[in-house]
C-alpha cells in the first residue's frame, strides 16, 4: 500500500501541535525574555550577567559537582552493566527492572528520602549513635549534593552502557582471547571501544540534568550552596526577573547543545539509547 502524504500529514498534526505548544513556544519565550530588557528592547546584558562574580561562581560550582557526579556514576555503572550483560537472559528483565524501579517514584520524594536519611537527627545518624559511632555531618555539603545526583541519575548511566554491552559480538571477544589477549587487553582494546556510544550517551544523560538541577541542591545543600539552577529558579520565583532568569537559561542551553552534539558524533546509529 502506497503511503498517502495527506494522511501522513493528518496523523502527524497532533505531534506537531504538541511540539509547538510544549517545545517551540516555551523556547521562544525564553529567548525573547533573555534577549530583551523590561522595556522590550534588545539587549545581551541578561546573557552576559553569567560573567558576574555570583553567577559565575554558581555556574562553575554546578559544572564541578556535575562532573564529579558523572564520574562517580560512570565508575559505578560500568561494572554493574558488565555484570548485567553476563547474566542469563531470563534474569535480565527482573534485574534491569530493579534499576528502573526507583525512576518510577517521584523525583522530589526520592530526594526528600535522602534528606531524611542524611540530616543531623536522621536515620543514619540515629543508627551511628546507637552503635556509639561519631555522627555523619554530610547534609548541606557538596558531598550530599553529589550523593543525591548519583542516586537519582545512576540508572541513566547504567542502561545505555548495558545496551551497548549486550550488542558486542561475543565472537569478537573470543577471537581477541584466541589471539593471546588477556582480560585487560580485551577490555581496553575490544569491549570498551565498542561501548563508547553507550558511555557518551550515559554521560550526556547524567551531566545535563545534574548541571541544570535545583531540587537536589536545595534540599540536600540547603541555602548554603547555590548552583546555577538555584539562581535561575530564584530569579523566576522570588525576584520575578524573567529576563535575567531567561538569559542565564540560554547560557545553560549552550552546554546542553554541546553535549547533544558530542553524543551525536559518537553515537550516530543510536547504539547507546536506553532500553
Amino acid at each position: 500500500m502506497k503511503p498517502n502524504k495527506l494522511t501522513d500529514r493528518l496523523l502527524s498534526a497532533p505531534y506537531l501541535l504538541w511540539e509547538a505548544i510544549f517545545i517551540i513556544v516555551p523556547l521562544g519565550m525564553v529567548f525573547y525574555y533573555g534577549l530583551t530588557d523590561r522595556f522590550g528592547a534588545f539587549t545581551m546584558e541578561n546573557v552576559v550577567a553569567i560573567m558576574g562574580a555570583e553567577h559565575a561562581k554558581a555556574l562553575w560550582l554546578s559544572i564541578a559537582l556535575s562532573l564529579a557526579s558523572t564520574v562517580v556514576c560512570f565508575l559505578l555503572a560500568y561494572p554493574l552493566a558488565m555484570i548485567l550483560a553476563h547474566m542469563n537472559v531470563s534474569q535480565h528483565s527482573f534485574i534491569v527492572l530493579i534499576f528502573i524501579l526507583p525512576m518510577w517514584m517521584n523525583f522530589l520524594l526520592r530526594t526528600l528520602a535522602w534528606q531524611t536519611l542524611l540530616e543531623k537527627n536522621g536515620v543514619i545518624n540515629n543508627i551511628l549513635e546507637f552503635l556509639h559511632m561519631p555522627p555523619l555531618a554530610i547534609i548541606n555539603t557538596p558531598a550530599a549534593i553529589i550523593l543525591g545526583m548519583v542516586y537519582n541519575f545512576l540508572p541513566f548511566m547504567v542502561l545505555p552502557i548495558y545496551n551497548s554491552l549486550v550488542k558486542v559480538d561475543p565472537n569478537v571477544v573470543n577471537a581477541a582471547r584466541d589471539l593471546g589477549a588477556n582480560e585487560i587487553q580485551t577490555f581496553f582494546k575490544i569491549i570498551f571501544p565498542l561501548t563508547i556510544p553507550g558511555v557518551i550517551s550515559g554521560i550526556t544523560m547524567v551531566f545535563v540534568p545534574a548541571l541544570t538541577t535545583f531540587v537536589i541542591s536545595k534540599l540536600l545543600g540547603g541555602s548554603k550552596i547555590l548552583l546555577i539552577g538555584n539562581v535561575i529558579e530564584e530569579e523566576f520565583t522570588q525576584a520575578g526577573n524573567w529576563h535575567l532568569g531567561s538569559g542565564l537559561s540560554i547560557v545553560l542551553m549552550v552546554f546542553i547543545l554541546f553535549n547533544m552534539v558530542i553524543s551525536a558524533i559518537f553515537d550516530k546509529n543510536g547504539e547507546g539509547n536506553m532500553l
